[in-house]
Order: structure tokens, then sequence, then C-alpha cells
């Protein structure tokens, strides 16, 4: 791939998500007994509709099954080119639609994922866009969809699945839909607009979020304004320095815990690859605080931080997360040799505020944001 490729060339893809809601309605249109063509149109979590080629499909009934290459543009990781296949079996005339995965799609085993112990490795979103791509199909009728990917097993051993309690197969993921290049260069190159365009809007202040969750929580739930708001990705200390280059005086860091607390132990660039000390910061924080051995001993077992922030709202120790927030603000103040004033709210995947500075607070109050956070 040409590293001096013009941004707007970038090819975007599509989520093993996207491909399993396209399977899943080929599939159903085939158990209908419709003809299809050479592409389906499904729906994704923005309200636009995204046309995916199809690969195979074979009717049948009650049983009917079809797939979808993954093509992950051109930011192709492990996932890309695999066969994404759904079955589609009618049960009832009228009843739910049930989804589950089948081989080569991961099972959950450990707690602190978005799913429960025991169920497959199909996030929400994916879910729910499966859901409303068969109901296009089948409003009101009862069917099974099975997700199947030939060979999900075996690529899942080179992905974070083993890691993080998901054994036999892939996870089924993507929060939009769509894959967009984010290789270091093509990310570079194509979000430092958005920056130039909240400084022409004359924000001073803005927020920094790895990506999806995070604005939609910065902008919903703190109704800060779409142009203030600029995903950075993994790429926190490139945003840090390139907000000072152009004036911008506070920022917001928003977003999950398990990528924010990266920067309380003083990482910049956050990719997994890159580093991933999240639990071992947590715990060397969670051991100053005073917390006992045993209680150590037992965080130390979630897979995520997800869980692991869980157990400590239970266990009353929220104190913690928001000196881990403060941390974050401080780190990223330093960086900027004091040129930025900091502020963090580090979130759940839900998108719940668990761990915050004053120094947040006190930033979205004097912008006239929304601070909807109950002490």
């Amino acid at each position: 791939m040409a590293r001096d490729k013009d941004r707007h060339t970038w090819r975007e893809g599509y989520t093993t998500g996207s491909c399993a809601a396209g399977a899943a309605k080929i599939a159903c249109l085939l158990l209908k007994g419709d003809n299809i063509g050479e592409q389906v149109e499904i729906q994704l979590p923005n309200s636009v509709r995204l046309t995916i080629p199809i690969y195979k499909g074979e009717p049948g009934y009650p049983e009917a099954r079809a797939s979808i290459l993954k093509d992950g543009g051109d930011d192709a990781d492990i996932t890309h080119g695999l066969e994404i296949q759904a079955i589609a079996r009618y049960i009832s005339p009228q009843g739910e639609v049930h989804i589950r995965g089948g081989q080569g799609v991961g099972t959950v085993t450990k707690k602190g994922l978005a799913l429960s112990v025991g169920e497959s490795a199909i996030n929400p979103v994916p879910k729910k866009m499966i859901l409303e791509a068969v109901r296009e199909v089948f409003p009101t009728e009862e069917l099974e969809i099975i997700i199947e990917v030939p060979d999900g097993e075996t690529t899942a051993l080179r992905t974070l699945n083993p890691r993080l309690g998901i054994i036999g197969g892939i996870s089924i993921l993507g929060t939009s839909g769509i894959v967009r290049p984010m290789s270091e260069e093509a990310f570079k190159t194509s979000i430092l607009p958005e920056l130039d365009q909240a400084v022409a809007y004359g924000h001073k202040t803005i927020v920094l979020t790895p990506g999806h969750y995070g604005y939609r929580v910065a902008t919903e739930r703190f109704k800060v304004p779409t142009e203030a708001v600029i995903q950075m990705s993994n790429f926190v200390g490139f945003l840090l320095e390139e907000a000072t280059y152009r004036g911008i005086k506070q920022v917001i860091l928003l977003g999950h815990i398990g990528k924010l607390i990266k920067v309380s132990g003083g990482i910049f660039h956050t990719h997994n690859r890159v580093a991933d000390a999240r639990m071992e910061i947590l715990l060397a924080h969670a051991a100053l605080a005073g917390l006992d051995i045993d209680t150590l001993k037992h965080l130390a077992e979630f897979p995520t931080t997800e869980g692991a922030t869980s157990e400590l709202l239970l266990l009353r120790e929220q104190k913690l997360l928001h000196h881990l927030a403060h941390l974050a603000s401080e780190r990223a103040q330093a960086y900027t040799f004091g040129e930025l004033n900091v502020g963090t709210i580090m979130t759940l995947l839900n998108g719940q505020p668990v761990g915050w500075d004053q120094q947040a607070r006190k930033i979205v109050e004097e912008q006239g944001w929304a601070w909807s956070i109950e002490q």
C-alpha cells in the first residue's frame, strides 16, 4: 500500500458486524424465496445505508444460508478476507429473532466484557444490526439466526480473544459498521482537518476521545458541540501536540477507562500492540490506595479493565477511579509542558462515567455544556 496515497482515496471497509447483518439479510431473503442480486443493503447505526457484495447464497426451507467476505478496506486487519456466514431458520409465524454464534464465533468464558459468560461473542451493536436486517425481510416471524466463520477459530489465535477468555473463534464487532483507515499516516492526514474545523468555529476548548463511543457520550450526554469533539483513535500525544500548536487552551480527555488509564501511566500511544499495561496501572494504584492483597488478587483475575472497574464500584472504591482520571490529566498537561489545561472523564462501555477529576467538571460548566453526573 502506497504510504503517500492521497487521503481522499483511502478505501473504507466494513466490520464483521456489518458482514453478519448482511449475510443474515441475504439468508432471510433466500428463505423467503426472493431473488437476490449481487449486493445487499443494510442499515448502519447512524441510519446510513451500506451496500455490500454478496459472496454466496444457498436457498432452502426451513433453512437458508448466505455469506459475505470481510473487507477491511485500506486498513485491513487479521479478519480481512474471512467468510462470514449466516444461517436463517424459520420457526413460527410470530415471535422473536434468536441470534447466536456457531462454528468460528467465540464464546465468552470470563466476566468483565460487554457480554455475559456463556454468550456468543456477538457484541451489542452488531446484534442490533443483525436484528434490524432480519426484520426488514421478516417483520414479525420467529427465526433463529446462526452466525458462523469457517476459519474463525484459527484466526482468533492471533487476536486478543484467548487472553480475554473468548474461546472457539473470533468476535463479531463494530460500533459504526464501517472500517475507516486508521494506520498512523492515514489518521494524521485525515484527522487534522477536524481539529482545524474546531479552531475555525472558535473553540479554544475541545474534547478528545478515542472513538465512536466517546463521541456519542460527549455529544449526547454532555451536550458538547459536534465540531468540538475530535476522535483521536490511539494517538493521544499527537493530538495533544497538534491542539497546542493550533492555540487550543483546554482539553477534556473522555473515553473508556481501558484506553485512558494508559494515559494515567504516561502512555500516549494507546494501541495494545504498542503498550498494554492497563491492569498493571490499575493494580499499582489500587495497592498505593491501600487495598488489601486479597482484593488486589481478585481484581487481577478480571480479563479487562471494564470488569475490574465494575468490581471497584461495587467495593465503593470510586475515589481510586477519580484519582486515575486526575493522573491522566496531570500527565497530559505535563506532556504539553503546561500549555494545555486538561480534565479527564473515564467511562464504561455503556457510556457511564466512572472516574473524573474536578478540572473536567470545571471545564464543562465553564463552557455551558451539561454536567450530568450524579455524585
